[in-house]
């Protein structure tokens, strides 16, 4: 059944199932159908303070308001909590989210079973909350935490359940910026001018989960005011989000500033978290300082120390400091030390530096005015600090990716005194300022001609006033943890490698699979022919390439950490960092959909680690959260902004569902996705094609926008399909521009081959674009319209709605999926004329393959595979091998494959997995 305009109308109007409280049947042997889930890399953590994950099920299976869910482990059952992320369209539950509390005994696999809901079934909960108007107290079983609603302070106080002992006060978030940066440091006698400003958190709003029976979240929002005088305004948002799971002593903290302020006057030199801890009436010599390093390395300390004197004080009172344990009854020691402890400086700071991600610092020093000591550092630090007493406990802070976000660093301070402070920095004060300033003029390009002339050489879309940071995010993963007393080095170990690595439970390849709820357009890899076996070597060889290069090339830091470069310069042996449009590659053409199915296909741990810094960094950095282009990614560029070009194909939130989805919902990730929502506005006032339209069209706030089919109408209809599949706050708005937009693109005459189309923000409607308003058929043409998860999102429409979709829609999409790669004649005879500017004819087969499936064209099937061997892209013949280059040539010695580009990659990947599972019987 196809629907008309009345149906359609009607469709709309109406609530789904599960909105309106229609029950579905219920499986008859619910309970029978448990899924088994185990830990990322088959090996289980040693240690686990509460973990979240995700899982998809069948269409038509359970019901929300008719399923509980169990976790068990062999016989024993674990406590859990659950809630719904994703609906079937009969409403029927397709992902859910659950809360596993922390565990002494890490199970290797669960099996997490839906059973039938009964109104006298409960689960006691080992956390609790109270909310009242001044605050917010957790306890975990493990910590009381409480946080502040208003004020500087986000944390108040962290205290141990067992021993009621307070290891942590007055956590707040710290900002430093200057007004200037010294751009010529050989004159360093001139007035510089600088204004130098420092901020604390200020809180805007706190709220608090509802659902709490294994995990709590307390999430933060607010900004950065001045605390240091000067004028400077409030700036710096952040939303911070507090994770804690029943019987845990650890805090999960998700921390995402967007940057807000000015590029030219606004130079941040420090954004930290800092956490006092009380040491009153622990003694100097048994307060420690712990500091993870290399690997499983860390650095120890008391703060006063007694070996390596030249009096001894007793081994056993050496070996008790060193372990960090409380030592003997100073009465006891050896009286020609205890009679001279006066004389023993204490170390009140200590601060690491992680500034490269080849090295930090490390030093030391009794007070400010003193010298500092330099301390033997290393390489790598793995990102966890540690500062308490033997007796009254501590506060350790932990940063994931630590190295890889450099600058970076710790700071421990008045570790002397009768409060010591910790400060983790993200950005770290011992860095340069961060300078977001354009790294270019403009050299002239006055007119949109001069820019569209520049373009032809450096592959830059520039534009004045373009090339802005305004609006881009950042967001850090931080662990909190609360001790009793100083830990063991081994513990701090397991938990820096915890920090690094948080575990993660997934459901297996094959389950995700069946279930269909990532769509039904890849495949397990199979390897039984020699055609399939040569695809799968090829696609490990790109994906291990890239993670090579990641590491060779360095692609690390605060910004960069999660991207990788667009194309590669052969000549000089480096990719084209410095090359206009060749540099960072933003999403180009979809390696974000690559690597996750890639994943999904393999379960493979390396890869799931490598699709996550990725999505984490293209989601925040690459987007704008704020202001006139909210909504919008930047193309590729030297700067991750720096392109004229904001669109929605680099926003898209196609590239964020697996990982959210797989993670349990994470709420950052889901908060980015429904900012796409309200991209649509800026089709009001940013025209993608004003350097090129010639139809005399301009786009005018509350009139009809003209948005491309591909790149813009696809994000568009992910965000939509996400929220409607969420049953998100504005599913019925979702619904109907879904719908709508669907139909408008069915009534055209050529369908997706039209290319662009008016459409309303106020209700959805699709109609001709300006230059065909009689929908006589235009053809217009580009090989970039279905390479931004146009393709993946039309799939997924088609398996959504079924005999429900708008009349037209289906046959539209499979038409463009079928002349795309015809020849001239069939174009012409179909659409009155040939197409023009085609290529990447590889990425373009898996929508051969599609039609071909949907179709059951054998015939169609063999063209796709002819498609993706014999046109363009990455070829069978290629050396699918890197070059080792050293020596003078190059820097450092690097794998070198310059017949690949990274659209090259993205493509072949996705054509790859995508043809195999469509037509692989045409393969082999």
């Amino acid at each position: 059944m196809r629907l008309s305009i009345v149906h359609l109308i009607s469709f709309i109007c109406l609530p789904s199932p599960s909105a309106a409280g229609i029950l579905l049947p219920r499986q008859q042997d619910q309970s029978s159908s448990g899924v088994e889930v185990g830990w990322l890399g088959d090996t289980s953590p040693s240690y686990n303070p509460g973990t979240t994950f995700g899982l998809p099920w069948p269409k038509g299976q359970y019901v929300s308001n008719d399923t509980d869910f169990t976790i068990s482990s062999g016989n024993e059952q674990v406590p859990l909590q659950s809630w719904i992320t994703a609906f079937w369209p009969d409403g029927s539950i397709k992902w859910t989210g659950h809360a596993l509390p922390a565990t002494d005994q890490v199970a290797t696999k669960y099996t997490v079973t839906p059973v039938a809901r009964s109104s006298s079934q409960s689960q006691e909960s080992k956390i609790s909350v109270v909310d009242s108007d001044d605050g917010i107290e957790v306890n975990t079983g493990k910590l009381i935490v409480s946080f502040a609603k208003s004020g500087h302070t986000l944390i108040s106080s962290i205290k141990t359940t067992n021993g009621q002992k307070t290891i942590g006060t007055n956590g707040k978030l710290i900002l430093q910026s200057q007004s200037r940066i010294r751009d010529d440091p050989n004159h360093r006698n001139q007035s510089t001018g600088i204004e130098y400003f420092e901020f604390e958190s200020k809180i805007d709003s706190v709220t608090v989960s509802e659902d709490n029976s294994a995990r709590v979240l307390v999430t933060v929002r607010g900004n950065h005011e001045s605390v240091g005088g000067g004028t400077h305004e409030p700036w710096l948002q952040f939303v911070v989000r507090f994770y804690l799971y029943a019987e845990s002593d650890a805090i999960k903290v998700l921390h995402s500033i967007v940057f807000d302020g000015k590029p030219e006057t606004d130079f941040i030199t420090g954004i930290g978290l800092r956490l006092n801890v009380p040491l009153e009436g622990e003694e100097l010599y048994n307060r420690h300082i712990r500091l993870a390093g290399v690997e499983d390395g860390i650095f120890g300390e008391a703060v006063q120390g007694i070996t390596g004197l030249r009096r001894d004080p007793g081994q056993e009172v050496r070996a008790k400091q060193v372990e960090g344990e409380a030592t003997p009854p100073v009465s006891s020691w050896d009286t020609r030390v205890s009679s001279r402890l006066k004389w023993i400086p204490a170390w009140n700071d200590y601060s690491l530096n992680q500034l490269s991600s080849d090295g930090f610092t490390l030093r030391k020093r009794t007070k400010s005015g003193q010298s500092w000591v330099n301390i033997p550092a290393g390489t790598r630090a793995t990102g966890l600090a540690y500062l308490g007493g033997a007796t009254k406990g501590g506060l350790g802070v932990g940063m994931r990716d630590f190295w890889k976000r450099y600058p970076t660093g710790f700071d421990i301070n008045d570790a002397g005194t009768d409060t010591g402070a910790i400060t983790l920095w993200l950005y770290s004060p011992a860095a340069p300022p961060m300078d977001l300033r354009p790294y270019h003029d403009g050299l002239g390009q006055d007119t949109y001609a001069d820019q569209l002339d520049a373009l032809e050489i450096t592959y830059e879309d520039w534009e004045k006033g373009f090339d802005t940071p305004l609006g881009i995010a950042r967001t850090n993963e931080v662990y909190l943890f609360g001790f009793e007393e100083t830990p063991s080095r081994e513990r701090l170990s397991t938990l820096a490698n915890h920090v690094t690595n948080p575990p993660v439970l997934l459901p297996t390849p094959q389950h995700i699979l069946d279930t269909q709820a990532l769509g039904t357009y890849w495949g397990l890899p199979v390897n039984s022919t020699t055609g399939s076996a040569t695809i799968e070597k090829n696609l490990d060889f790109l994906v291990r390439f890239y993670q090579d290069q990641v590491e060779q090339r360095r692609w690390y830091g605060f910004w960069d950490h999660g991207d990788f470069m667009h194309t590669y310069d052969a000549d000089r042996h480096t990719w084209r960092y410095d090359v206009g449009g060749y540099a960072w590659d933003n999403s180009e053409l979809s390696p974000d959909i690559f690597f996750w199915l890639y994943f999904l296909r393999t379960g493979r741990e390396d890869v799931y680690r490598f699709a996550e810094a990725m999505t984490r960094h293209t989601g925040e950095v690459d987007v704008y959260h704020i202001g006139e282009w909210k909504g919008l990614g930047t193309r590729h560029g030297v700067q991750h902004f720096s392109d004229s070009a904001k669109q929605g194909r680099i926003s898209t939130p196609q590239y964020r569902k697996i990982f959210y989805y797989l993670s349990g919902g994470d709420e950052r990730i889901g908060e980015l996705m429904s900012e796409i929502l309200d991209m649509e506005k800026t089709y009001w006032t940013l025209d993608a094609r004003r350097k090129v339209r010639t139809d005399g069209f301009l786009p005018a706030p509350g009139e009809p926008a003209d948005i491309g089919l591909g790149t813009d109408w696809s994000a568009l209809a992910a965000a939509w399909l996400i929220e409607v599949e969420r049953h998100g706050p504005r599913m019925e708005e979702a619904e109907m521009k879904l719908l709508n937009t669907m139909s408008g693109i069915g009534k055209l005459k050529n369908g997706f081959v039209t290319g662009s189309g008016l459409y309303n923000p106020d209700d959805g409607s699709l109609a001709p674009p300006p230059a065909d308003p009689d929908n006589r058929g235009t053809v217009s043409i580009s090989h970039l319209s279905a390479m931004f998860g146009l393709v993946e999102v039309t799939a997924e429409l088609i398996d959504h709605y079924g005999d429900l979709l708008p009349e037209g829609f289906e046959e539209a999409w499979l038409d463009y999926c079928y002349y795309y790669g015809a020849g001239a004649a069939e174009q012409t005879s179909r659409y009155g004329t040939a197409f023009s500017g085609q290529n990447l004819f590889q990425g373009h087969s898996r929508l051969t393959a599609y039609a071909a499936k949907r179709k059951g064209d054998a015939a169609l099937a063999k063209r796709a595979w002819n498609e993706f061997f014999d046109s363009d892209g990455l070829k069978a013949t290629a050396p699918w091998a890197s070059t080792k280059i050293d020596g003078s040539t190059v820097l450092a010695p690097v794998d070198e494959a310059s017949w690949i580009s990274t659209n090259d990659v993205a493509l072949y990947g996705m054509a790859a997995i995508q043809d195999l599972a469509l037509v692989r019987e045409a393969l082999e």
